[in-house]
């Protein structure tokens, strides 16, 4: 089975890397678009080098290993890499121009982050994920979240967005063509949250909020550069080298719709990139009701229920750690979508005061008969911290076996 790569940045490339060392397609198709350099070489010589993990052959074997990059052919477009058949085509950059068919590719993971929206159709001028299926495809994978322009539109039945480990059984084969394997900060916070939520409930977690800390991407700038017309953010086109730099992320959205419970929860999402090539981090503030009649949410509390979700945890995918960590540590740690830092894991509980004659649709009445309108509800803070590598080792590896369970249903 063939499978097809759209767009060949940081994603792209690293998914390549991941399917070259899985060894579970027969050939893959990447889909640049346009010409790379001078010639193949020029595009062998991008894929075998990566500045945050190295040479390709020394990732996958070690540092007594040799290039795995044979046999370029520059009319094909065509290398063997490890002994893979990669084609590479460089002439169209809308889906629907893409020749899957006539290179009987029947499934595409596209890594450009340009064709987010599942409502449009495959003929829309700038292009649309649904242009894959026109194409020849049959299942597309993107790899990020869904994003539909239109306000009022509903997401389309044959479109679903799944985390691995936590509702990709929510993909049915029959019906979803179009899949969103969300984003790597949503990944890594579901994979937070889960516990929790099977620990106590959504009726006992008042209110989140999390913070990401956020190592540096593609759509930020080396040094300082004028914003395009239009754009009104305009921190982005300052030096990501030089910065820390403020920014939003879409992770709670894209939370409700792979957990449900969330919906139930207030919560609160912000984004902070840093001068860093990959790993970030999720600083998660939950705030719990107390028992009355239970033992109090101590740290060690929080850090056994991460512990024993860890070790039941058939994939992996959850990691709970009690070292003293850097983000360094957790680069390149296959499929670990959350690493808990049981070491910094912090509680506080207190007395929350409640005007009762301020809390909307409470009987008059009654409130009269009391005493005091005042209760005090017992209110444990927590601060917990996820560790990811954004890129290779959690999500590139995670999106992986998205695309490896799917192709096992076709």
């Amino acid at each position: 089975m063939k499978l097809g790569i759209n767009g060949f940045g940081r994603i792209g490339k690293l998914t390549l890397w991941h399917h070259i060392s899985r060894k579970y397609f027969d050939e893959l198709v990447i889909n640049i678009g346009r010409e790379a350099g001078t010639c193949l070489e020029d595009i062998a010589h991008y894929t075998e080098r990566d500045s945050s993990y190295g040479l390709l052959h020394g990732y996958l074997y070690g540092h007594n290993a040799r290039p795995l990059i044979k046999a370029l052919n520059d009319k094909d477009g065509t290398m063997m890499i490890d002994g893979i058949k990669v084609t590479f085509l460089r002439e169209n950059r809308s889906p629907a121009d893409i020749n899957w068919r006539g290179e009987d590719v029947q499934l595409v993971v596209d890594t450009t982050g340009g064709f987010l929206d599942p409502v449009l159709p495959g003929d829309h001028p700038g292009g649309s994920m649904r242009g894959h299926i026109d194409a020849g495809a049959e299942k597309v994978i993107v790899s990020a979240p869904f994003k539909i322009k239109d306000i009022g539109a509903s997401m389309p039945t044959d479109a679903v967005t799944t985390v691995m480990g936590i509702n990709d059984k929510s993909y049915d084969a029959r019906n979803h063509c179009l899949i969103s394997n969300a984003s790597c900060t949503t990944t890594c916070l579901a994979h937070m949250m889960k516990p929790l939520l099977d620990a106590f409930g959504p009726q006992r977690i008042l209110s989140a909020s999390m913070a990401t800390v956020h190592a540096a991407t593609g759509s930020q700038q080396v040094l300082d550069r004028l914003p395009k017309s239009g754009k009104t953010d305009l921190r982005k086109n300052r030096s990501i080298m030089n910065n820390i730099i403020l920014t939003s992320t879409g992770a709670a959205k894209a939370l409700r719709l792979v957990i449900p419970e969330m919906e139930q929860i207030g919560f609160i999402a912000e984004s902070v990139r840093i001068p860093t090539a990959t790993g970030s981090l999720i600083i998660l503030v939950i705030n719990l009701q107390e028992e009355l009649s239970g033992a109090p949410i101590t740290k060690e509390v929080l850090n056994d229920i991460y512990r024993q979700s860890a070790e039941i945890d058939p994939a992996g995918y959850l990691r709970f750690s009690h070292k003293q960590n850097v983000s360094c540590d957790i680069i390149g740690i296959p499929r670990a979508a959350a690493t808990i830092e049981g070491h910094e894991i912090h509680t506080r509980t207190a007395e929350l005061t409640v005007d009762l004659e301020n809390v909307p649709g409470l009987d008059k009445d009654g409130l009269a008969a009391l005493n005091a309108p005042l209760i005090r509800v017992p209110i444990t803070q927590s601060v917990i911290y996820g560790w990811y590598d954004n890129e290779m080792g959690s999500y590139v590896n995670m999106l992986g076996d998205r695309t490896v369970s799917i192709a096992d249903l076709m």
